[in-house]
């Protein structure tokens, strides 16, 4: 099943939603909902957790495009294995050849996974997801892992230019459940989290969650648990040419949001980025020169 492969169980489960008739959504959501524990019970556990009949559950497997359930065992156990690998996992046990090609592989994997990435998100979840990041009656929080937090406090520095009422929380932990105080149901939480999962983001997601907030998740095809609880889940790739999972995939996402962003936005964005520009007047080297000891 080279498609649940490239992009994943909990995907392929969300897409094959709307083909399936009542009864196979309770088996789609007994598995979405207890993700990964469900798929690895049997037939008759998961039709049990479910409320359904084995039957039922076998037309779900096959309507994933399986030939049988032990055939969706394999790949949901290739998927929590992929999901559990570290760089540690990844790295070559023998020093390589000369990095003549790197150049090169680089390139084409770049091209490759920005393909796939694109090719695999739900246009309709783009847009309602950028349409809550431009609602002003919305206050933003934005944060992430150890090092997707990068693309946090970068999603934060744009938007904190387009909109009022938004703050880039750290990923310390103290700080973070400070940062739950003011948080309500009109809250827009975005969060950033790739594999291997960070437990304090995840938990930071499931408190912002029980205050009554949203959810906006950006990770990888095999998704953070932190989709149980999210309202909008945009996915990028994350393989490398290096044993270190990379985040260009998702940079360019997050491009592509800016972009989003700033036609709906607007014109509405105007006055803010000029008011900015007077505040930052004198601070940029072209308006100094370089500094003199």
């Amino acid at each position: 099943m080279a498609d649940a492969g490239r992009r994943g169980l909990v995907t392929l489960v969300h897409d094959r939603m709307p083909w399936l008739t009542a009864s196979e959504r309770k088996v789609a959501r007994a598995f979405l909902t207890s993700y990964p524990i469900a798929g690895l019970e049997n037939v008759a556990q998961l039709a049990q957790r479910a409320g359904v009949s084995g039957p039922t559950v076998m037309r779900f497997v096959g309507k994933l495009g399986f030939v049988g359930y032990p055939e969706l065992q394999e790949a949901l156990r290739r998927e929590v294995q992929e999901k559990l690998t570290s760089a540690l996992a990844q790295f070559p046990e023998e020093p390589g050849e000369a990095p003549e090609g790197v150049l090169q592989a680089s390139l084409q994997t770049f091209h490759t996974e920005l393909d796939r990435s694109f090719a695999g998100l739900s246009q309709a979840e783009f847009d309602e997801a950028v349409a809550v990041l431009a609602d002003p009656r919305h206050s933003l929080l934005c944060t992430g892992g150890r090092f997707s937090q990068v693309l946090a406090y970068y999603l934060f520095l744009h938007l904190n230019m387009l909109r009022p009422r938004c703050r880039y929380v750290v990923a310390a932990p103290t700080p973070r459940w400070d940062e739950l105080i003011d948080v309500d149901r009109r809250t827009v939480l975005v969060v950033f989290d790739y594999r291997r999962y960070q437990n304090s983001t995840i938990e930071f997601a499931n408190r912002a969650v029980q205050k009554g907030c949203q959810v906006v998740l950006f990770t990888d095809p095999w998704l953070s648990p932190v989709a149980e609880v999210s309202r909008y889940v945009l996915t990028s790739s994350v393989r490398a040419p290096s044993p270190f999972d990379s985040l260009v995939p998702a940079f360019a996402l997050l491009e592509t949001v800016v972009a989003a962003l700033s036609v709906r936005i607007g014109a509405r964005a105007k006055p803010r980025i000029e008011e900015l520009e007077r505040l930052r007047a004198g601070t940029t080297w072209g308006e100094l020169g370089p500094a003199v000891e």
